[in-house]
Parts: C-alpha cells; structure tokens; sequence
C-alpha cells in the first residue's frame, strides 16, 4: 500500500486539479482499473438481495426502488414486491391501487407509477421480455440511461455505461477534474469513461464495482483511501484533493409549506380522501389537507368549509406538528381532531374518500406520511379523542 502524500495547502489546491475533463481514459489506464476493480467486488461486495439474480425484470425493479431510497429500506420491500409482482405480464395486468399498494413505505410514488407504466409498454409491445440494449431500454416509460445501463450491464452483461453519483465521484476523484459541470453525472467524458473501463472485463461485475466503490469507500466525506483498489492511480488522493474533488454543491432551500390535518372521526372511523391525479402523493390516501398561514395556532370553524358540510363537534389541535420533507419541499403538518355527525358530507360529491376502522387501509397506497398523521391522531401527540360541543361548518 502507497504511502499517503502530504496534502498541499488549501490555498494551492485550487489551481492544482485540471480544469478541463478528459475525453475519456487511456485505453492502459481503462484496463487497469478494471483489473483492479473486478477482483475486490468479488471479494467485498454487500451481499444485497438483487445481486444473486439476473432477472432482467427484478434488477429493473431494484434499480427503480433505490432511485432517492436507502439500501436498507429497499431491502425491507424488494422481495415482497417480486412475490407479489414476480415478473412483467403479472405487473403489466395488475390494478393501480394494488401497486401503490405494494409500494407503500418506499415513498416517491411517481416511480411506482412509471414502473407500472413501462411494465404495460414491455407486456403489450415486446413480449414481455425486456430489450438487452441500453437504447431499447430507454424506449420504455421510466428508464433513463442510468437504469438502462445498469440493466443492461448487469442482466444481459453487456458494456452499457451506467453513470450515477456514486460513479462520477469515483471517477472526478481518479482524474483529479474539478469543474463542476464535468463532475456531473451526465457529463460524457464519464460516460466515455464508464464505457472503456466495463469493456475492460466483465461488464456486469464492473458496473456494480464502480457503484459499490462509489457507495461504501470513495464516499463524499472521509473517503476511505487506504481501503481503495485505485488509491495507486487517483490523482485527487496524490494531490490531497478527495476533500474539495466533488465540489460541494448548494442545495436551493426546500420550499416550506404548512397544512392543517384534519382528522374526522365519526364512531371508530376516519376520513381518508385520495389526493389528487397530478402533483405531491398523487392519487394517495390521506387525510384531508387545507393550506394554514403562518403563525395560525388553531383553525377557525370557516377554515373547515372546503373539506365538510354539517356540524362537527369538539374540533381543537393535536401535538406539535407533523414535519415530512419530500426532495426540495417542506411540509409541515398540524393535525385536527373533530367529531364529524351522521349529517356531515365530506368535500365535493366527486372526491374519493372512505371511513376507516383503526385497523382498516384503503385499496390503493398509503404513503409515510400518512401513516405519521395517523399514529399522531392515535395518540402520540396526546390524547386525541374529539371534545364535547358542536361547531357548524
């Protein structure tokens, strides 16, 4: 192992990366990361479920659920899916709601939707057999390149690059390249790069290696350098430069948005309405949201009008409130507890709503959100049974 260079001083480091991004790497130097790269993915790779499968059909369903989703949440949900959905035509044919369903817990349901979508495209139009080409791949609803790479390659063991963070990092470190734009991942020269080094070896091993090692050791802080099989040959670690190689990216602050919550209980049940087609939680359950303005500490019985008409009794708040980040919004949630009578009519005869006993889900998704609202209305927030008195709405 290479003895660890001294780092340079902050105030060179700037000048000492490459501006520019190679078109691509030397074909020598491609060859060797791959022969370094292939033996330890063999000997340190997670043991992770999609991994012992070259179904083409469940690396996709992999790939799609650890789109913005830990590991250990895809492997809670990964399995489960499969049984229910073991393979494209049972996909293509199931109901909406059952495959939201099944999603449920993984969050970012769009992608369940597109899933879905693409699975109909490869049942009615290709056989239900999915293309081994990563230009085929992309001609179906919901896979970019990414994914059609690492199908692809992983499945069909072919060159197909896949380029993510994970391997742009890797990368941009290798070749010391410090313009943002090229430490992107959809910058070619790492594609170009990706490309050389899967056609190094095998493909299927390489692709996942350059992910793994993206994943695990060249993390974006504290890289583990020692533990790396291309410390000999990075340039970011020769020239101390794994802490500034990625440049740290602001991210645009989350937009804040604030909701009421309103929890109408009527005997043992609760109001669920679906959300609508278009839009955050598109088409799931969950209880019905109003806008609230800042500083309001109580809703008023006006602000109930859009969601019910009749009266309702012993309406007040429940706990602090509920706090749920999606990726570049904020939403912050004070739940509502209310008495809703015989005579009280949910909002619009066109919305989809249902009463719910305790132990009852709706057909369809119930997303973490939910699932958070509902724990608070059950009492973690305090005790949440509505008081006595009526309020007209």
């Amino acid at each position: 192992m290479p003895t660890k260079p001294t780092a340079t001083p902050r105030a060179s480091r700037s000048r000492t990366p490459r501006a520019d991004a190679p078109a691509g790497l030397a074909s020598a130097q491609a060859q060797e990361i791959g022969a370094r790269l292939e033996p330890w993915f063999l000997a340190h790779h997670r043991d992770l479920s999609w991994r012992r499968t070259r179904d083409p059909y469940a690396i996709w369903v992999s790939e799609i659920m650890l789109q913005q989703t830990r590991v250990e949440t895809v492997e809670r949900h990964w399995a489960g899916f499969l049984a229910r959905f073991p393979d494209v035509a049972t996909l293509a044919a199931a109901d909406g709601d059952e495959v939201l369903s099944a999603w449920s817990g993984l969050g970012y349901y769009r992608r369940a939707r597109l899933l879905h979508a693409g699975a109909k495209v490869v049942a009615a139009e290709l056989g239900a057999r999915l293309p081994e080409d990563a230009a085929g791949l992309r001609r179906i609803p919901g896979i970019g390149p990414y994914t059609a790479g690492a199908i692809a390659s992983i499945a069909y063991d072919r060159p197909e690059p896949l380029v993510d963070g994970n391997v742009a990092r890797v990368l941009s470190r290798v070749e010391a390249v410090s313009d943002p734009k090229q430490q992107d991942a959809t910058a070619k020269w790492l594609w170009s790069a990706c490309e050389q080094i899967l056609r190094s070896g095998t493909p299927r091993v390489l692709g996942q290696a350059l992910m793994e090692l993206g994943a695990t050791v060249c993390t974006p802080r504290a890289p583990r350098c020692e533990a790396c099989p291309l410390a000999a040959s990075c340039r970011a670690r020769q020239r101390g430069l794994t802490d500034i190689i990625p440049a740290v990216r602001e991210r645009a602050a989350s937009k804040l948005e604030r909701w009421w919550a309103v929890a109408l209980l009527r005997d043992d049940a609760i109001l669920l309405e679906r959300r609508p087609d278009e839009g955050l939680l598109a088409r799931m359950w969950c209880l019905p949201l109003l806008p609230r303005d800042d500083g309001d500490t109580a809703p008023t019985a006006s602000a109930l009008r859009p969601i019910v008409r009749g009266r309702v009794g012993g309406l007040r708040t429940v706990g602090e409130p509920v706090v749920h980040i999606f990726t570049h919004r904020r939403w912050e949630l004070q739940v509502v507890v209310a008495a809703a009578g015989a005579t009280v009519l949910p909002r619009g005869d066109d919305a989809a709503t249902v009463w719910l006993a305790p132990s009852q889900r709706p057909t369809g998704g119930v997303p973490t959100l939910t699932r958070k609202l509902l724990a608070r209305v059950g009492g973690e927030g305090g005790d949440a049974r509505p008081r006595r008195g009526q309020v007209k709405v």
